[in-house]
């Protein structure tokens, strides 16, 4: 069964990195068929999309015209398909891994958006919107995740309208996820997301890789938090109270 996750998420992380190229350019992700960016080859499924094999196979290059392919195709394939199988083991086979491995997926394509782009797609906010009705629909946990999801729009909103310094998307990503991941996860969101993006963000200062005038996108924060939740977040929280309560 680890096996059938992993497949699947390698076959699916193909899948993300169309809607990285695609998305911010408002191109759709179902047609035109997928081609080589340089040469417009039609590439084939089996002889030229199967995740990761083919390019290693092909050493990163379009095997028509030679041109080289990013490292991002490979990376973000294994990626996926590693984050699939470790749901699986942290869960079994249950409706909930299955929508944390799409979470998971949704958050891999809107960290990378925001990464070269710095934005947050609606259509990614509207899918997130759609999963979270879906753990509403499996679980009946309405109230909670309503809660969740007016914790963090308040919470982002807030903060945009005293700093400035967050966006639209970042706004309405953490209502989604409040939707996703109720009020413990939101709460829990928002700290590490400021906590992972403070250390980072001094880490890139200090090695000079970003200056202060550069922009960070948060967005990535916000997804590497979501992510720490869904694998380690109950058992941090618990952890914590336990300590507070020596």
């Amino acid at each position: 069964m680890a096996l059938i996750f992993l497949i699947y998420g390698l076959l699916i992380g193909s899948f993300l990195n169309v809607c990285i190229c695609r998305i911010p350019s408002g191109i759709s992700i179902i047609k035109p068929p997928s081609s080589c960016g340089s040469c417009g080859h039609r590439l084939s499924l089996f002889k030229d999309m199967l995740p990761v094999i083919n390019y290693i196979a092909n050493k990163g290059r379009c095997r028509y015209c030679g041109a080289t392919y990013s490292a991002q195709y490979p990376l973000i394939e294994l990626l996926n398909g590693i984050l699939y199988v470790m749901l699986y083991l942290k869960y079994g086979l249950i409706i909930n891994t299955v929508l944390y491995c799409l979470t998971g997926s949704l958050l891999i394509v809107i960290s990378l958006i925001d990464l070269k782009h710095k934005i947050i797609p609606d259509g990614l906010i509207i899918t997130g919107l759609v999963l979270g009705i879906i753990f509403i629909i499996t679980d009946g946990m309405l109230f909670n995740r309503l809660a969740g999801a007016a914790i963090g729009l308040a919470l982002f909103l807030g903060i945009a309208l005293i700093t400035n310094a967050m966006g639209g998307g970042d706004i309405k990503l953490m209502a989604v996820l409040g939707l996703i991941f109720g009020v413990k996860g939101i709460l829990f969101i928002t700290l590490f997301a400021f906590v992972t993006g403070a250390i980072i963000s001094l880490i890139l200062l200090t090695l000079k890789i970003k200056s202060r005038k550069d922009e960070i996108p948060f967005g990535p924060f916000i997804s590497l938090s979501a992510l720490i939740f869904m694998f380690y977040g109950i058992e941090i929280i618990n952890l914590y109270i336990r300590m507070m309560s020596f």
